[in-house]
C-alpha cells in the first residue's frame, strides 16, 4: 500500500494557477481533516477574491491559442491525463480516502470512474459536428458552426473530490474552454493533485486553474460578475444552487446544475427479491450513502416488503464492517464531518418520534471520527423529515404500498428529478413507470447508473444540464449560425 504521508507529500499545498503552485494572497492557508480521525493532515491555500482573479487572468489570457488547437492534439492531452491517473489509480484512491473518508475500494472505483470522463471526451472533442445546407426558401446556404463557449468556472462538492471535477474538466477542455475548478473546502487535496498530473500530462499552463478556499461565496462572486466568464457549472446543494442561478442572472451567464436528490428505490410485487436487495445495497451505501443519486427512499410492495425488509437487514447485518477508509476489512467509512454525521442523526431520531421502528443501526458510536453504522427503518411515516429531505447517509428508510399508481405517486412526491430505481420482472411495467417517473435517470432492475457514455443530470429543483454522454460537450459549446 502507498505510504500515507508520501502521498500527501506530493500534493500543491498552494493555489494552482498559470500552471504553477502558488500561495494565496497574504499566505492564507486552512486545514484539511482526516474524517476518521478528526486530526489535520494537511494545509493549503485560502484563496481570496483577487487570487481568483489571477486565475480568471490567467484562463483569459490563454483561451484564444486554446480554442485554436486542433481538436485532436486536445483529444491527445485528454488521453494522456486518463493514462497517468490509471497509472497512479493508487495513490489518488488513498487521497480521497484520507480527506473525505470513504473506504479504499470506493476510492478506487472513483478514479477509475472519474478516469473514464478524459477517455470519453478525449474521443468526443473529434466529433463536434456542425452541419450545411441549402435554405429551403432558396435565398442561400445555412452554415451551423460549434465553438467553445469561454472560460468557465466549476465548483465541486466533496462527495467524489475526483469524479466531480472531471466530468466538467473533461468536456470543458475537449470543447476548447479554460476552466477554472473551486473544490469544497473538505477535499481540496484531490483537485490540487488532479492539477498538477494535467500540467505533467502536457495540458498548457493557464488552461487549468484550481482556487482553494473556505469562503467559497467571496472568491467566486467576482468571477460570476466578471463579463470575461462564460460558463458556470455546479454540482451540489439546490439551495446552494439557487442562489448560484440567481447571481448568474444579471449577465445571463451560461449555467448548468446538478443539485440534491431524494431518490425512490420502488420494488414491485412481481420482481426478483434478492436481486432487488442486492440492488439496493448498491443504491444505498455506494460512497456510505453520500451521493444524490443514493436511494433516498425505499418503496416496496406490501405483498414482498416483510422478505425484502428480512434480506435488506440481514444483508448489512452481515457483510457491513464499519471503521476506517484505510482499513482493508472496512466497507462503510465515516461521514466527511460532524456536522454532516449529526444531520443523520436527526434524520433518524426525528423518525423514530414520529413511529418508525429501527431494525439494524441507528446509534452513533464513539469518537473519534464522524461514523454512523448502516440503518434499516420501517414502518416510516409520511411525516418524517427522511422521507423529504436528502439523508446523505447510510439510512434505508422502507414504506410499503399496494398498486402501481400508489407506488408511482409517492415515489414522485418529492421537489426532487434526478434518478429513480425500479425493480420489475414485467418489462411492460418497467418502460411504462420508467416513463411516468419524474426523474432525469431511472435505473430498472440496476442498483448503479452512473456511465461516462450516458447523459447525468435531473429535472425538477434537481437542476438542469446534462454531464456525460455526447450531451455532455454541449454544454460547453456555443452554436453559431452563419448565413450564406
Amino acid at each position: 500500500m502507498v505510504a500515507m504521508r508520501e502521498v500527501l507529500d506530493t500534493v500543491p499545498s498552494g493555489l494552482w494557477i498559470d500552471g504553477a503552485s502558488v500561495p494565496a494572497e497574504g499566505g492564507a492557508s486552512f486545514g484539511v481533516t482526516d474524517p476518521a480521525t478528526g486530526q489535520e493532515i494537511a494545509r493549503v491555500a485560502d484563496a481570496s477574491p483577487a487570487d481568483a482573479m489571477r486565475a480568471l487572468d490567467a484562463a483569459v489570457a490563454v483561451g484564444a491559442d486554446w480554442a485554436a488547437r486542433p481538436a485532436r492534439e486536445r483529444g491527445e492531452i485528454l488521453r494522456r491525463v486518463y493514462e497517468l491517473l490509471i497509472e497512479r489509480s493508487e495513490e489518488f484512491a488513498l487521497l480521497m480516502t484520507l480527506e473525505m473518508g470513504k473506504a479504499l475500494p470506493e476510492s478506487r472505483n472513483e478514479v477509475r470512474y472519474g478516469a473514464e470522463f478524459f477517455r470519453w471526451f478525449a474521443e468526443e472533442a473529434v466529433r463536434v459536428h456542425g452541419r450545411y445546407l441549402h435554405a429551403p426558401s432558396g435565398t442561400g446556404r445555412i452554415m451551423v458552426h460549434k465553438q467553445p463557449v469561454g472560460p468557465c468556472l466549476a465548483i465541486t462538492p466533496w462527495n467524489f473530490p475526483l469524479a466531480m471535477g472531471t466530468r466538467k474538466i473533461g468536456p470543458a477542455l475537449a470543447a476548447g474552454c479554460t476552466i477554472i475548478v473551486k473544490p469544497a473546502s473538505a477535499t481540496p487535496l484531490t483537485m490540487l493533485a488532479l492539477a498538477k498530473l494535467c500540467s505533467e500530462a502536457g495540458l498548457p499552463d493557464g488552461v487549468l486553474s484550481v482556487i482553494t478556499s473556505r469562503r467559497s461565496g467571496a472568491v467566486t462572486a467576482p468571477l460570476i460578475a466578471d463579463p470575461r466568464l462564460r460558463k458556470l457549472t455546479f454540482t451540489g446543494s439546490t439551495e446552494v444552487g439557487k442562489t448560484l442561478v440567481a447571481a448568474s442572472a444579471d449577465r445571463l451567464l451560461r449555467t448548468s446544475m446538478e443539485l440534491g436528490g431524494n431518490a425512490p428505490f420502488v420494488v414491485f410485487d412481481d420482481a426478483d427479491v434478492d436481486a432487488a436487495v442486492s440492488g439496493a445495497m448498491l443504491a444505498k451505501l455506494r460512497n456510505g450513502g453520500e451521493a444524490c443519486t443514493a436511494a433516498n427512499r425505499f418503496h416496496v410492495h406490501n405483498s414482498v416488503r416483510e422478505e425484502f425488509t428480512a434480506k435488506l437487514v440481514e444483508a448489512i447485518s452481515s457483510s457491513v464492517v464499519l471503521g476506517p477508509g484505510t482499513d482493508p476489512a472496512t466497507t462503510l467509512g465515516p461521514l466527511v464531518s460532524e456536522d454532516q454525521r449529526d444531520i443523520v442523526r436527526e434524520l433518524v431520531e426525528d423518525a423514530v418520534a414520529h413511529g418508525a421502528k429501527v431494525l439494524c443501526g441507528g446509534e452513533t458510536p464513539e469518537g473519534p471520527g464522524w461514523y454512523y453504522p448502516a440503518t434499516v427503518l420501517a414502518d416510516v411515516p409520511a411525516q418524517a423529515r427522511i422521507l423529504r429531505e436528502e439523508v446523505f447517509g447510510p439510512v434505508a428508510p422502507i414504506i410499503g404500498f399496494d398498486t402501481e399508481e400508489e407506488g408511482l405517486a409517492a415515489a414522485n412526491d418529492t421537489r426532487y428529478g434526478l434518478v429513480s430505481y425500479v425493480y420489475t420482472r414485467d418489462l411492460d411495467r418497467a418502460l411504462r413507470v420508467a416513463e411516468a417517473l419524474e426523474s432525469g435517470m431511472v435505473g430498472v432492475n440496476r442498483g448503479v447508473i452512473s456511465d461516462p457514455a450516458a447523459p447525468f443530470g435531473g429535472i425538477k429543483e434537481s437542476g438542469f444540464g446534462r454531464e456525460g454522454g455526447t450531451e455532455g460537450i454541449e454544454e460547453y459549446l456555443d452554436t453559431k449560425y452563419i448565413a450564406l
